[in-house]
């Protein structure tokens, strides 16, 4: 089961709504049914708009309680806000990772410095992260069902890994596509780390958590796993459109060279006689 959303109307200016997170894994760490950090991200995230109702509604690990009538009355504040409750699950789920990545924005020594965590991000899935004094190395387990999502996934990956090393991208994150466990993830249960499509690792430095950056790395790298996806999905799809235009176009080739029956029905019939040796003979004389 993923994230699962339940949203009800007490009134126009009074919503609740109700979040399931997917199931962890056994690795993970939750604290009250909930990541790391959680209740503090969504207090810092939404402000006077939100209340935390506790306990939850049956069955779902978070409800909150959004006031409408206390939005900001700047259209450009109040659809920045909407926009952070629509994406209520990065917020929940990335808040460990935002933890850490301050810790390292600010210079400070993380809690579980050196320690290697494991954060849920899809039903009975987690991406490993390793925080250190000057930079957090964040490893993901590639994992897809469909046969040709993993061909398509594993090309991608190899692909985006070469795609860094260009002249533009120099200041961006280093990244690293493997086909085996790093070792990083030396300590990781031997379930948590079985994935298909490699291991692909991002090593985050002080400079791509600076200032307003933080938002962006925490929001890519909690999204990453679905960015990915999407791109797996849209290759596919472009595939099946061309492919269906190939075909398309053989068919109109094949219909071209089909005979016109009507002329050939006009055509007239001819019909062919068996001579005999003799009458040969006699056709060749005259």
């Amino acid at each position: 089961m993923g994230f699962i959303y339940q949203v009800s109307m007490k009134n126009q200016n009074v919503v609740l709504l109700s979040v399931s997170l997917p199931v962890p894994p056994p690795e993970t760490v939750l604290v009250g049914g909930l990541p790391l950090g959680a209740i503090e991200a969504i207090k810092a995230s939404y402000g006077v708009v939100v209340q935390i109702l506790d306990p939850p509604r049956d069955g779902f690990s978070l409800t909150l309680k959004l006031n409408l009538h206390k939005l900001p009355p700047d259209e450009e504040y109040k659809n920045a806000i909407l926009l952070k409750i629509a994406s209520v699950r990065e917020v929940v789920l990335g808040a460990p990772l935002r933890l850490i990545l301050k810790h390292l924005a600010s210079r400070t020594i993380a809690p579980s410095m050196g320690q290697l965590l494991a954060l849920v991000h899809r039903p009975n899935e987690s991406f490993f992260v390793i925080p250190q004094a000057e930079k957090v190395t964040v490893v993901y387990p590639m994992r897809f069902n469909d046969s040709i999502d993993l061909a398509l996934a594993t090309s991608f990956l190899q692909e985006f890994v070469q795609a860094r090393r260009a002249t533009g991208l120099t200041n961006a994150p280093p990244c690293l596509w493997s086909a085996n466990p790093p070792r990083e993830l030396d300590e990781a249960p031997p379930e948590a780390v079985k994935a298909n499509a490699g291991f692909v690792s991002f090593v985050i430095f002080t400079r791509h958590v600076e200032g307003k950056k933080l938002d962006r790395t925490v929001w890519n790298l909690s999204t990453f796993h679905a960015y990915v996806s999407y791109h797996v999905k849209c290759s596919e799809g472009f595939m099946h459109t061309r492919m269906r235009r190939r075909v398309e176009s053989m068919i109109q080739a094949l219909d071209r060279a089909k005979p016109d029956t009507k002329e050939k029905s006009k055509s007239p019939n001819r019909s062919f006689k068996r001579l005999s040796l003799k009458d040969a003979r006699t056709n060749s004389i005259s």
